[in-house]
């Protein structure tokens, strides 16, 4: 991660808020960056914010407004979600077209995913492990790797992968979710 940016301006580096993250553009990346990491904009910010009829003290400190683009915590989740939910439900005898449809998304994620930062870290993992498509629980436990990969990374609690059915497919024993 980048911390310091040149200012197009004056080429001059200014030092950047703690878990800012400079995208491939130079600039500071919203979607690359916690909504957390980002610093109370200028008082001209505040006036558009208070112009477009939203009350600035509607919501915590380090909690991304519902009207908000999505930083990287709310697009990390839902991309996860997405992942682990498809797998769930992948064949457990996939056709050669489904193997090569699975295989295309996931190839494609380190080439669109718009955290820059996030797309080239997959990209080298898939590169030292390569997704396994072959089947369902095949592909989760895939999955559940990557992602605790990343977690550990991160700092966060690591999932256990014997449970991904429970969590992404089926829901706990208890029935609590049916």
């Amino acid at each position: 991660m980048n911390r310091v940016s040149t200012s197009s301006s004056t080429g001059q580096l200014q030092n950047l808020p703690p878990g800012m993250v400079i995208g491939p553009d130079g600039k500071p990346c919203k979607i690359c960056t916690a909504f957390r990491n980002w610093k109370p904009r200028t008082s001209a910010a505040s006036i558009a914010v208070l112009a477009a009829g939203r009350p600035q003290s509607d919501h915590e400190p380090d909690t991304r407004p519902a009207y908000c683009p999505p930083d990287v915590e709310q697009l990390g989740r839902a991309t996860w979600t997405f992942l682990h939910t498809t797998a769930a439900y992948y064949p457990e005898r996939p056709t050669p077209n489904q193997r090569a449809n699975m295989l295309n998304l996931l190839h494609s994620l380190p080439i669109l995913y718009p955290c820059s930062h996030c797309a080239s870290h997959l990209g080298e993992t898939m590169k030292t492990n390569p997704p396994d498509v072959s089947g369902r629980i095949a592909l989760s436990r895939w999955l559940c790797e990557r992602h605790n990969e990343v977690n550990e990374s991160l700092g966060k609690k690591i999932f256990d992968c014997t449970k991904t059915d429970e969590r992404w497919k089926d829901g706990p024993p208890d029935g609590s979710c049916d």
